[in-house]
C-alpha cells in the first residue's frame, strides 16, 4: 500500500481538525441557545407568584396576666389539638396571617401571642423582663391547654426550646424554624461558624435585607411592604429582652427527645442550611427541611410550602 499524503498534508491536518471542531462546537452552542430561547418564549417563568393572604377565621382575642405585664393573644378555639405560634424578634403575634386560617381549617386550634413589649402586649419593667418560657406557660394554663404543639420562628425558637427543657410533659412536638436557638457561646464550633457567616457589617443592614430572600424583595413589592409594616408595628416602645431558665448547650439540646422539625430557607442569612445541619447533628431524631427560595421568614415568603410541611409533621405526631 502506498501513502499518497504529502508532508504538507500532514502538517495541515491538525489545524484543519481544530477548525472543524470549533465549527461543530459553535453550531452546537447556537443550537442550544436557540433551544433555550424557544423554551423561554414558549413558557416564560414568572418573576414571582405572590401568595394571596387568606381570609382570617373568627378568633377570640384576650389578655393574659403573666405577672408584671399583660400579653395579647388570639385563639381560633375549637376542639382540635392546640398549636401555639412563637414569633420572631422582628415580628409579633400579628405576623401569622398566612397560618391562622389554614391551620384552623386543618382541624387544629391555632393560637398566637405577642411577647412582652411587642404588638398589643405590655412591656412591663425592662429591668424585670421575666422568663419568656414561663410567660408562655401562663398562657397555656390560662387557656387550659393540655399538650400543645409549638411552632417557633427565629428568636421564638430560643423560648420554645427553653419551654421544652422546663415543661416537656406539656408538649406534643416542636417545630423550630430559622432559629439560631441561642446556643451558648461556650460551644466554640457554633460560635466560630456564626462569626464566619455574618461579619460585623451585617448588623447595619435593614431588617428586610437581613431576613427576606432577594427574590422575594425583588419580585413581590406588595408583600415586602406588608412585612415591613408589621415589622414597624411589632415593637411600639422599648424592646424587652426576656430571660431563659437554661443556657442552651449542645448537651441540653441533645436531651430534648420530643418530636422535632427543624426548618430553614435556602437563602436564610441567619440560619443557612449548613448551620441547620450543625444543629441537626445534636438532634439526630429531628426531621430537617429546607424551603426553596426563602430567607429567614419562610412562613411569610413561601407560606404554601411552609404550611404543607408543618401540617404534615403535626399530623404525624398528633397521637
Amino acid at each position: 500500500m502506498t501513502n499518497d499524503s504529502s508532508p504538507e498534508d500532514a502538517d495541515n491536518a491538525v489545524p484543519r481538525r481544530r477548525a472543524l471542531f470549533r465549527a461543530a462546537a459553535f453550531a452546537s452552542g447556537v443550537a442550544s441557545i436557540a433551544s433555550i430561547t424557544t423554551q423561554a418564549a414558549a413558557a416564560p417563568a414568572p418573576v414571582w407568584v405572590p401568595a394571596e393572604m387568606p381570609r382570617q377565621v373568627p378568633a377570640t382575642e384576650g389578655m393574659v396576666d403573666v405577672g408584671g405585664a399583660k400579653l395579647w393573644y388570639w385563639d381560633t378555639g375549637g376542639s382540635g389539638q392546640p398549636v401555639v405560634f412563637l414569633h420572631a424578634g422582628t415580628q409579633s403575634g400579628a405576623g401569622w396571617g398566612y397560618q391562622q386560617p389554614v391551620f384552623a381549617a386543618a382541624g387544629f386550634r391555632a393560637i398566637g401571642y405577642s411577647r412582652r413589649g411587642y404588638f398589643r402586649s405590655d412591656a412591663g419593667d425592662p429591668a424585670a423582663p421575666g422568663f419568656a418560657s414561663e410567660d408562655l406557660h401562663k398562657l397555656v394554663e390560662h387557656l387550659r391547654l393540655d399538650k400543645v404543639h409549638l411552632v417557633a420562628l427565629a428568636h421564638g425558637g430560643y423560648f420554645a426550646l427553653d419551654y421544652a427543657l422546663v415543661h416537656p410533659q406539656r408538649l406534643r412536638s416542636l417545630s423550630i424554624v430559622s432559629s439560631l436557638m441561642g446556643i451558648d457561646a461556650s460551644e466554640k464550633d457554633y460560635a466560630e461558624m456564626n462569626a464566619r457567616i455574618r461579619p460585623k457589617a451585617f448588623e447595619a443592614l435593614p431588617n428586610e435585607m437581613k431576613e427576606l430572600h432577594p427574590s422575594y424583595r425583588g419580585g413581590n413589592p406588595a408583600g415586602l411592604a406588608a412585612w415591613m409594616k408589621l415589622e414597624h408595628e411589632a415593637i411600639p416602645g422599648v424592646r424587652i429582652n426576656p430571660q431563659r431558665v437554661h443556657a442552651l448547650t449542645w448537651a441540653r439540646l441533645e436531651s430534648i427527645r420530643l418530636p422535632t422539625l427543624l426548618m430553614t430557607g435556602d437563602g436564610d442569612l441567619y440560619t443557612p442550611p449548613a448551620l441547620l445541619r450543625m444543629q441537626a447533628r445534636h438532634m439526630p431524631h429531628a426531621e430537617v427541611t429546607v424551603i426553596a427560595e426563602a430567607g429567614h421568614c419562610a412562613n411569610w415568603e413561601q407560606p404554601d410550602a411552609f404550611n404543607t410541611r408543618v401540617l404534615a409533621f403535626l399530623r404525624k405526631h398528633a397521637a
